[in-house]
């Protein structure tokens, strides 16, 4: 029985530097300047000598697994890694189920290229090739970290862009995408899929219509209850919640249902226009049975908000705390540049908090993937593209205080942030080329 640890979790840059550090650990060094942060964190990033990653002194990265690695089962190292989620396994492993959001005209940058697909896939093209989005699930040693074997997990989906793990140890894995049987393809899109953790190979691929189609995020699921709650990265998305029928067994069946306030004249959190949500404040919600949950016109969001629903500003990267969760909306805020919701369920439906709200792009730009540090500080990857500095892993300490963990030279995402279950190790993945990254340092020496 897997037991999973932490979750969470796109765009592309230059290949000049892959020879620089594919493979190897690389330790901060030089000094550079903060980017701005608000709380001291672990001090300043220093300057990574191979121009990748900088990180605060006594941190170092390497790489643990790449794009066109090939695979155990004979596959390669798919691109465009997004959300992942990490679990503890038996006999001393743990195992990373990574997400990897290609679309059908991304098939060369699949798993399968260079030869032809083998076993279960969801979906494929009108030619019979499967299409290349999917998980990769990569298993490693415990302390150590040594790659013990990779393989394609899951195949024939579309923009599988983050997920969330579960307490019986799987990973949701959504799709962002509503493509429509017919064109181009022979399914509906849009739904969210189960992998376990623990699956030696590729798995038989199953939606879980009840938990709805739509331009899925991520998944975060209580502990306690077995409920699931999913975000919608669209720019007036909802905040979902899926009440299974029977907890632990999700393609049972179950209830789909939209959050709102219950203050009714308060319908839109993003805050563009009026502060309808002001920061810190808790308000009391409500939850709105959702109707014809498969919406083949793409409209479950704009008929749930007409019954009543809050409005989010893309909903993103969600992850289970202690009894409450955080949820980043990426365009959220007067500024646009991001909001952290936070939602702590009780028997009148729970309250809603706006913990932090940007005002500037040194304090958070474009929040994406988020998960939870061992200091209890969340991690948030930044999805924003500048012609400097791409994004950076941005700390946020309990009292809502950001500060930068990490800045990347590249012109790309950085997603999927989690920790092994020891907490002694954050995974990352830049997204293309796909890169899963092992950040270790003094995460327990917390400097404000």
């Amino acid at each position: 029985m897997t037991q999973p640890f932490a979750s969470l979790g796109r765009r592309r840059f230059g290949l000049g530097l892959a020879a620089a550090f594919s493979g190897l650990g690389v330790a901060a060094c030089a000094t550079r300047a903060p980017a701005g942060p608000t709380a001291a964190g672990y001090g300043p990033t220093l300057a990574d000598p191979s121009g990748f990653l900088d990180l605060p002194r006594g941190f170092s990265y390497r790489v643990v697994s790449q794009f066109g690695d090939r695979m155990s089962d004979g596959n390669q190292v798919p691109d465009r890694a997004d959300g992942m989620g990490c679990f503890a396994l038996a006999g001393g492993r743990h195992a990373l189920v990574r997400n990897h959001e290609l679309s059908p005209s991304h098939v060369d940058a699949g798993a399968f290229r260079g030869h032809g697909d083998q076993g279960s896939a969801f979906d494929r093209l009108p030619d019979g090739r499967a299409l290349p989005g999917g998980t990769t699930t990569i298993v490693m040693e415990d302390g150590s970290g040594r790659v013990l074997s990779q393989h394609l997990s899951l195949a024939g989906t579309i923009r599988n862009c983050a997920g969330g793990i579960t307490p019986w140890g799987s990973w949701l894995t959504c799709e962002e995408d509503v493509t429509r049987a017919g064109s181009g393809v022979a399914q509906d899109h849009g739904w969210v899929f189960e992998v376990p953790a623990a699956a030696p190979g590729l798995i038989e691929p199953r939606p879980i219509r009840a938990m709805g189609r739509f331009n899925h995020e991520a998944a975060a699921v209580d502990p306690r209850t077995g409920i699931v709650y999913l975000t919608e990265d669209r720019d007036d998305s909802l905040l979902y919640r899926f009440l299974p029928e029977r907890p632990g067994q999700l393609h049972a069946g179950g209830r789909l249902q939209a959050l709102a306030l219950v203050d009714r004249s308060r319908r839109d959190s993003r805050n563009w226009d009026e502060a309808m949500v002001p920061q810190g404040e808790w308000l009391p919600v409500r939850w709105i049975d959702l109707a014809g949950i498969d919406s083949p016109d793409d409209d479950l969001r704009l008929r749930g908000h007409q019954a009543g629903a809050l409005r989010f500003a893309r909903g993103e990267g969600i992850h289970w705390g202690d009894g409450e969760c955080f949820f980043c909306c990426t365009s959220g805020g007067a500024a646009k540049l991001g909001q952290i919701m936070r939602y702590r369920p009780d028997s009148d439906g729970g309250k809603l908090q706006l913990f932090v709200e940007s005002r500037s792009k040194t304090m958070l730009d474009f929040g994406d993937n988020l998960t939870v540090a061992p200091t209890g500080h969340l991690i948030v990857c930044e999805d924003q593209y500048t012609e400097v500095v791409a994004n950076r892993l941005i700390g946020v300490s309990p009292d809502g205080r950001t500060y930068v963990l990490g800045a990347l030279h590249a012109q790309t995402e950085l997603a999927g942030a989690c920790f092994s279950p020891d907490g002694r190790t954050l995974y990352v993945n830049t997204y293309s080329p796909a890169r899963t990254l092992a950040i270790t340092g003094p995460w327990h020496a917390f400097a404000a």
